[in-house]
């Protein structure tokens, strides 16, 4: 019968990663409608409540929406660690567990510091960064759920991987990167919040290219895969990643010839979220896990195996013929003259 914990585990595990995934879109909400200082201090809302007052208008309560939206990450993220420790107990599940379940107060903090400091464009993007590596671990513990912990076994030859790991590296860099436009560009969280200070059209540029190199090393992978004969699921994820960034760099070229509408750019950071999850499936499909076998002990091994105790000789019996000889010898040796 299936582990019972093991299938609760794995959907608080995708709730999880859904979760993070809405926190950066609800992130967007609050930076592109100018409440990034709906709630201008940390970690009350006003100097004087935790929650949102009517004073504070529609700006309060999208900023205090998002801060629920944490709190509500942190109670799922404590789910999946309680879950994780239930007996059988799997070492690396509860340490993925607990990895994500650290992060979120981490992001409090730094959403904190963020208010603090006005919106500063730095610490605004390493806010949007940790959300990043949250949805990795996230989407590790949810994997991890549904495999075992044997060694793992790679799918694909060690070149195609090195491939793999440069796209990886690749899609990374173009998150980074537009981390840094949107720091220089406008839709900062509230009209009195500094800016980086560099040129948007130079950082924009850096950024389309970092795409372009992106793409051309999911469509070459896509390629290799093929070519060796991958497993379908590999071939099929990083096909599914070529769409995602098609599909995201066409919105990003849109916004930007059409002055940043406040939709579109809401669009383009949910797809540069939904290219990071695609590209860790890619990484995850190229590889596998076998559940560990077990290995029986002496003691668990059957009694039936043990060798049966010997029979004495003594207690055999003398054969027939042997008997009736001994009988004869007896009684001529009894008989007269003999």
């Amino acid at each position: 019968m299936r582990d019972v914990r093991f299938g609760l585990l794995r959907p608080l595990a995708l709730a999880s990663l859904i979760a993070n995934a809405a926190l950066v879109v609800t992130g967007a909400a609050v930076r592109l409608t100018g409440s990034g200082l709906g709630c201008p201090t940390w970690p009350r809302c006003t100097a004087d409540s935790y929650t949102t007052t009517a004073a504070m208008g529609a700006h309060g309560v999208i900023e205090f929406g998002n801060r629920v939206l944490g709190v509500a990450l942190a109670l799922i993220a404590l789910a999946c660690f309680v879950v994780a420790l239930l007996r059988p107990r799997r070492r690396s599940l509860v340490l993925l567990a607990l990895a994500v379940g650290l992060g979120i107060p981490g992001q409090g903090v730094i959403g904190g510091i963020t208010v603090l400091t006005g919106l500063n464009p730095w610490v605004v993007g390493l806010h949007f960064l940790l959300s990043m590596a949250l949805i990795a671990g996230a989407y590790a513990l949810w994997r991890r759920t549904g495999e075992g912990d044997g060694p793992a076994r790679a799918l694909v030859p060690a070149h195609v991987r090195t491939l793999a790991r440069l796209t990886a590296v690749a899609s990374a860099a173009v998150l980074v990167a537009g981390v840094i436009v949107t720091g220089s560009g406008p839709h900062a969280g509230d009209q009195n919040a500094r800016r980086t200070g560099l040129d948007p059209a130079t950082v924009a540029q850096a950024h389309a290219d970092l795409v372009f190199l992106l793409i051309g090393l999911s469509a070459a992978l896509w390629f290799a895969l093929r070519a060796v004969q991958a497993p379908p699921a590999a071939a099929r994820a990083a096909a599914v990643l070529v769409g995602i960034e098609l599909a995201q760099g066409l919105i990003g070229f849109v916004q930007y010839f059409t002055h940043l509408p406040v939709l579109l750019v809401g669009a383009h950071m949910l797809g540069a979220t939904l290219v990071w999850i695609g590209t860790l499936a890619m990484l995850w499909s190229l590889r596998e896990r076998a559940h560990a076998v077990a290995v029986p002990s002496a003691v668990d091994a059957p009694a039936a195996s043990a060798p049966a105790p010997e029979t004495p000789i003594s207690a055999s019996p003398a054969p027939a013929g042997h008997a009736r000889a001994s009988t004869a010898s007896a009684i001529r040796s009894a008989a007269p003259g003999a």
